[in-house]
């Protein structure tokens, strides 16, 4: 997944909401590792892109310990953090705080004795899919969770009213109720109306289905890789690549033409995390038809997200964890989605009036915290992705795209991806 290195632009601006904090019952800090010493020390921290981590908001926890110092440190790209944090955890050199990208867990996982775990009475605080995921066998949570991507549906409303179907949310959302048949039946009616693709690429549509599958590529008990003869993979390879025929753009996501493709009505419908909506606005500014439908096809699903991970063997490790703490307590994680329209994943953060009334202007002020708040909420699968998941599913991109592309058909185009998943591990 290309997450975080593709999202936020400015949703800060956005983000329209008045209301004040209220965060019942909770408040940074608490329950973290001492870390209280009165002792002088310097806490750097990790992250890539843009976690939201302002000065004005770092300066706001040292003024509440004045003996702390905190140095942030931002990677471009998220590649570049994750080499630097693979050629040196166990070792020397990383920061006290450490980002991580959701999609590292896998090889993350390998390594969590290398990890503080974070302390037991924090683990309530977040969504349970989210501690799940970062939940190594012997039952230590070794991230603390930033936020998450909570899937709906993206749509051009002027689009689909030419094409005489429902084009406000809540209808949208009505008509999208049930699993992905009601989204390919939608696409046909689009597609016949005006002859037009429905979404962008095959890429897009099968990430959002495997990603509601538990153990799509890898037996979580053995580590056994499974994919190729796992028959909900061929399913959903199947039914992604019979409905592009017809309802796909046929783009490789990401690139200069999928961005055009936000903007030129060459799709109507995207799969919509919450960093998606930068990127549509980003990259389509001048139009007014998006829409965002409270709805994603058979129920939730979540694309992205990061952690914050403390080395063990850092020289101010307790401190480093109390710092961690506050900065994914519930009021911080607010603070970072009006900043940086990262999401919370924060059961109480999700409970706050400054998110559940933030409103999005360009997408005809629709209400982006009630929305993907329910979002988060719908979600129930958090999918095994074993120390293969990314070669797996990475190679399977490329044959889906080979198809969506017509320079393989399905059959050879599947074939070949057996041959490379038979070749790893």
């Amino acid at each position: 997944m290309k997450s975080r290195a593709l999202r936020r632009v400015a949703l800060a601006a956005a983000v329209a909401s008045t209301s004040a904090l209220v965060l019942a019952g909770c408040s940074g800090g608490g329950g973290a590792a001492a870390g209280s010493s009165d002792e002088e020390v310097t806490l750097t921290v990790a992250t890539f892109n843009d976690f939201g981590y302002t000065d004005e908001l770092l300066n706001a926890y040292t003024a509440e310990h004045p003996n702390v110092k905190i140095v942030h440190n931002r990677a471009a790209k998220s590649n570049d953090a994750r080499a630097n944090y693979f050629q040196k955890l166990g070792k020397s050199g990383l920061a006290d705080i450490e980002a991580i990208e959701v999609d590292w867990l896998p090889e993350v996982m390998k390594y969590s004795d290398l990890l503080a775990p974070v302390p037991d009475d924090l683990k309530s605080r977040w969504l349970d899919w989210k501690v799940k995921a970062a939940t190594d066998p012997s039952g230590n949570l070794v991230g603390y969770g930033t936020d998450i991507g909570p899937e709906a549906i993206c749509y051009r409303s002027d689009l689909f009213e030419a094409a005489g179907l429902p084009s406000e949310p809540a209808d949208v959302a009505a008509a999208l109720q049930g699993d992905w048949s009601k989204y390919f039946e939608m696409g046909d009616k689009y597609v016949a109306a005006t002859g037009k693709p429905f979404f962008d690429s095959a890429s897009s549509v099968y990430q959002g289905m495997i990603n509601q599958v538990e153990a799509a590529y890898e037996n979580p008990d053995s580590g056994e890789i499974t994919a190729t003869t796992n028959p909900e993979v061929k399913k959903i390879y199947t039914e992604t690549l019979d409905a592009s025929k017809t309802q796909s753009a046929h783009f490789e996501q990401w690139s200069t033409d999928w961005y055009a493709g936000m903007a030129n009505g060459a799709f109507a419908t995207l799969s919509c995390p919450g960093w998606m909506l930068t990127q549509i606005e980003g990259n389509a500014p001048e139009v007014s038809g998006w829409k965002i439908a409270d709805v994603f096809p058979n129920g939730g699903g979540n694309w992205g997200g990061s952690y914050l991970t403390v080395p063990a063997n850092g020289p101010h490790v307790a401190e480093a964890q109390a710092l961690a703490d506050w900065l994914t307590s519930p009021e911080q994680q607010v603070k970072f989605f009006q900043q940086a329209g990262t999401f919370p994943s924060q059961v109480d953060a999700l409970k706050s009036t400054d998110l559940l009334d933030a409103k999005n202007a360009y997408f005809n002020d629709a209400p982006i915290g009630e929305i993907f708040t329910n979002r988060a909420n719908a979600v129930t699968v958090t999918p095994f992705k074993g120390q293969y998941y990314f070669q797996v599913n990475d190679a399977m991109s490329k044959a889906l795209l080979r198809v969506d592309q017509n320079t393989q058909d399905a059959q050879t185009s599947w074939d070949q991806w057996v041959s490379q998943v038979e070749a790893i591990g």
